[in-house]
């Protein structure tokens, strides 16, 4: 689930001496599968472990993640790098605004899953999100703006020039891309 590099390791091990005995890393996702996510890592004391917590083993300490952010911490990577700038512990976490996909998901599953992953950190910019309402018979993705994105004066190019063209690209089975926002400008607007 989640990879911690050689250095990495030997820096967790050096900063848990200073700990009370027993104490581990908590790894975890604020705000799992969503554009706000945030990865951490944390202290763990011994009496702060659940039970259904998941442990995974270390040289000299175990990583312990709680069930809510397991899926979003696939293919995690942890590492502890020294440069110009001086040291840096680094946290990558692909999965962490939403899960990674099932071989047999679903078209819903896939275009919400490109929404969350590909557009919404774009959008996010201009305080504004996207989410897939519903795949039609004839292939419309019918989407739902929120945010700095409703009222937006780009709303038509960032949908047909953006999304639309991205969509059509990457999913045979979708022909169209269909906005249902009530669209009211005012303060909250990016534009």
């Amino acid at each position: 689930m989640i990879t911690i590099s050689e250095s990495a390791q030997t820096h967790f091990a050096k900063l848990l001496s200073d700990q009370a005995a027993g104490t581990n890393i908590r790894v975890f996702v604020v705000n799992p599968g969503t554009s706000q996510a945030e990865c951490g890592v944390s202290y763990c004391p011994a009496d702060a472990v659940e039970e259904t917590d998941i442990r995974l083993p270390f040289n000299g300490f175990d990583a312990i993640v709680d069930n809510e952010s397991a899926p979003f911490l696939e293919d995690a990577e942890i590492d502890f790098v020294t440069d110009k700038m001086g040291t840096q512990l680094t946290l990558k976490a692909p999965n962490a605004k939403a899960k990674k996909l099932s071989e047999n998901a679903s078209l819903h599953e896939q275009v919400e899953h490109m929404l969350t992953t590909e557009v919404d950190p774009q959008l996010a910019n201009h305080g504004g999100q996207v989410s897939l309402v519903e795949i039609t018979a004839d292939g419309i993705a019918v989407v739902q703006f929120g945010g700095g994105c409703n009222g937006c004066s780009m709303i038509d190019v960032t949908l047909k020039e953006g999304i639309e063209k991205e969509m059509i690209a990457k999913f045979d089975e979708i022909t169209g891309v269909k906005d249902i926002t009530e669209h009211q400008s005012g303060e909250h607007s990016y534009y």
